[in-house]
């Protein structure tokens, strides 16, 4: 299958590049301006807003292994689409947010998914990002390619300075009470996951399991892992050497007991999952992935179709 693009002004281009970038199906990304009428302009020809173009990523995908569908609701998880006037402490039109469409097939994906999004209530005031097709797009300089990757301690003060990192924290953070988790969750699950806990190892339910097909967050059903990464670690947990998807699990610092490890949770629920070590096979980068079983739910290769998991089965294409 030939790969496309797709294009999307989310404001600053430094935090709109990390989200899609070295996740399944992404083949590069590219930070540049598009939308106006200079042609080749420069990064302060378009700050200055005299050039009509927006700051915005351009994305090359496989769409065998993503669809359009998948990469347009990670763009609206990642700006506050009722702001006409730019994004967060970045104000003006070159700020703007945008969608720009390269076929109708696009146009009509985009016009569905924004109506979905207006119609889900999740915003009080009306979604304003307008839906446009594709122009010339115009790469920015170098120093503002992967910016993420080349000042990343500055990427991180900005995201955060910016209003940007809290705005998605609280609007698309999975919100449920304690009373509906617990009503959904084993005890188990609703100590590991929600308060977490560590089941005992050897004594759950996937430490050793032996079938194909993916592993998804209890709470949320977010894509985790894939038993194709599975390895036994001899530790008595699922043992993973990398996610399905990067983007769909965070890392922070843990320092409890008295160790210093790297907790991994879910994005969107926030459940705690697990900790990543280095001690993991070095043929295949050195991670192990140690998670708990009770945060998880295993769904097999054959149910996957069903369970509205069919576009993950690449994952045991041989």
């Amino acid at each position: 299958m030939v790969n496309e693009l797709a294009t999307f002004a989310g404001g600053c281009f430094w935090c709109m590049v990390e989200p899609f970038d070295e996740r399944p199906g992404i083949v590069k990304v590219l930070s540049g301006y598009t939308g106006g009428h200079v042609a080749n302009p420069t990064y302060k020809e378009v700050c200055s807003n005299t050039t009509g173009h927006v700051e915005a990523v351009q994305i090359e995908y496989d769409p065998s292994i993503v669809s359009y569908k998948q990469l347009l609701d990670t763009f609206w998880q990642q700006i506050d689409p009722t702001d006409a006037g730019g994004q967060f402490a970045d104000r003006g039109t070159s700020y703007e947010t945008a969608i720009f469409y390269h076929n109708d097939s696009q146009r009509k994906i985009a016009e569905q998914s924004k109506q979905a999004l207006e119609d889900s209530g999740k915003f009080s005031k009306p979604i304003v990002t307008p839906i446009r097709p594709a122009q010339s797009f115009y790469p920015a300089e170098d120093q503002h390619q992967n910016y993420y990757k080349k000042q990343s301690f500055h990427y991180r003060l900005y995201k955060k300075g910016s209003g940007r990192q809290d705005f998605i924290n609280t609007h698309w953070k999975q919100a449920k009470s304690r009373e509906q988790l617990k009503a959904q969750l084993s005890p188990m699950q609703y100590h590991v996951t929600q308060e977490n806990g560590t089941e005992p190892p050897f004594r759950n339910e996937y430490w050793n399991n032996q079938d194909e097909g993916i592993y998804v967050d209890i709470v949320s059903g977010e894509v985790l892992f894939s038993s194709r990464d599975q390895y036994d670690a001899g530790c008595g947990w699922p043992s993973f050497t990398k996610p399905i998807d990067p983007y769909e699990i965070s890392e922070k610092a843990d320092t409890t007991h008295g160790m210093r490890r790297t907790e991994v949770r879910s994005r969107h629920a926030d459940s705690h999952l697990g900790h990543v070590f280095n001690d993991g096979p070095r043929e295949t980068g050195g991670l192990r992935y140690c998670i708990n079983s009770a945060a998880m739910r295993f769904i097999s290769k054959e149910d996957m179709a069903l369970e509205g998991y069919g576009n993950y089965l690449y994952l045991f294409n041989d």
